[in-house]
């Protein structure tokens, strides 16, 4: 469950007015339809949204630690299918990157959109390879996966490995995200990624390693009416297990649906239902822009077959929080915290505004 959805709202509003839009039909996602790969790397262009995902932790040679996020979403549009026009918007394209920069103290930030065609963008469906302009995202034959985006004042230049298998979420991919049944993504997770390469910051060109974790959905649904946003994690553990946990909330803050799983580093997975997961305040900080006050040192508790775990999760900085209203997206709050014997990513949304998708 990712701020994907909400960031390709800013891709069709470039899409204009959709004509025959009850002519389109998108496929639903469906329980025990199993992961193929890898194909299943690459896009699923029937479906209504789907996103590859990567956030991480890096370090200089100096020992700095930065953290970063690469996202890449496609969107097919509520569009006529017969229209003929090569301009129609079958296939949006749309990314971000983020650097969190503790020595700036805020993200340093990008974007790309762009329609699918005229050899500007594509994303391929039989393995992960997508390009907006000079934005790419691609699996290459050694199976590691390699992000090159440029922003106005930063780089990213990463190849990123995978260290243990797909960690399909849910039931064998099957995620719900909501009460219904139909509320629902194909979902997988590839955590402990090895990450080499380098960035661009300020004009200088630093050399990093680090660790990242790659979430891959697609779905043909949207959140529940009752939904205002949702508070995620994904934390790779120092010992090399891995942790996914999210709650969909309502208006009054409640855990409207939530889950996760855990995965031991002898690889046994544990699903996490709704009940099996707590978010709890611990500390907050007020965004002097936006005015939200996000929860960004929460205490999540997971309760496991063994008894329950706790991981009170520290942001690298406080100001990790992205502003995409310049192209039609959503304010929230996405960074690098880490808890003892972790470190990951944490994204809280609708805290400055009710999510409305």
């Amino acid at each position: 469950m990712r701020k994907a959805i909400a960031g390709l709202l800013a891709a069709l509003a470039l899409a204009g007015p959709a004509p025959g839009q009850e002519t389109t039909v998108y496929p639903a996602v469906v329980p025990r339809a199993p992961l193929r790969f890898p194909a299943d790397h690459g896009a699923h262009p029937a479906f209504r949204t789907e996103w590859w995902y990567v956030t991480g932790w890096l370090k200089t040679p100096q020992g700095e630690e930065l953290g970063f996020q690469v996202t890449f979403f496609r969107s097919r549009p509520a569009i006529d299918p017969r229209n003929p026009s090569k301009f129609a918007p079958a296939q949006i394209l749309f990314a971000h990157a983020a650097l969190s920069d503790p020595k700036l103290g805020r993200l340093r930030h990008d974007q790309r959109i762009a329609r699918e065609g005229f050899g500007l963008a594509r994303a391929s469906t039989t393995d992960a390879d997508i390009i907006i302009d000079d934005w790419t995202f691609k699996r290459g034959a050694d199976g590691r996966f390699r992000a090159r985006t440029a922003g106005e004042d930063f780089a990213l230049n990463l190849d990123m490995a995978p260290t243990q298998g797909v960690l399909p979420q849910g039931d064998g991919g099957f995620s719900r995200k909501g009460p219904k049944t139909g509320q629902a993504s194909y979902y997988y997770s590839l955590p402990h990624l090895a990450v080499t390469g380098s960035i661009l910051r300020d004009g200088q060109r630093i050399a990093v390693t680090g660790q990242a974790w790659l979430d891959r959905e697609w779905s043909s649904t949207l959140l529940d009416p009752a939904a205002t946003g949702w508070d995620w994690v994904g934390l790779n553990l120092d010992d090399g297990g891995a942790l996914t946990a999210f709650q969909v909330r309502d208006k009054s803050g409640a855990a409207l649906w939530a889950g996760g799983s855990l995965r031991s580093a002898d690889g046994k997975l544990t699903k996490l239902s709704p009940g099996d997961v707590i978010f709890a305040d611990a500390r907050r900080w007020r965004s002097p822009r936006s005015g939200a006050s996000y929860p960004v040192e929460p205490c999540l508790t997971v309760r496991l077959p063994g008894g329950p775990r706790t991981w009170r999760l520290k942001p690298l900085f406080d100001d990790q929080e992205l502003d995409s209203r310049a192209a039609g997206g959503p304010v929230y709050w996405e960074g690098a915290v880490s808890a003892p014997g972790a470190r990951g990513y944490l994204e809280l949304t609708g805290y400055a505004a009710p999510m409305k998708l």
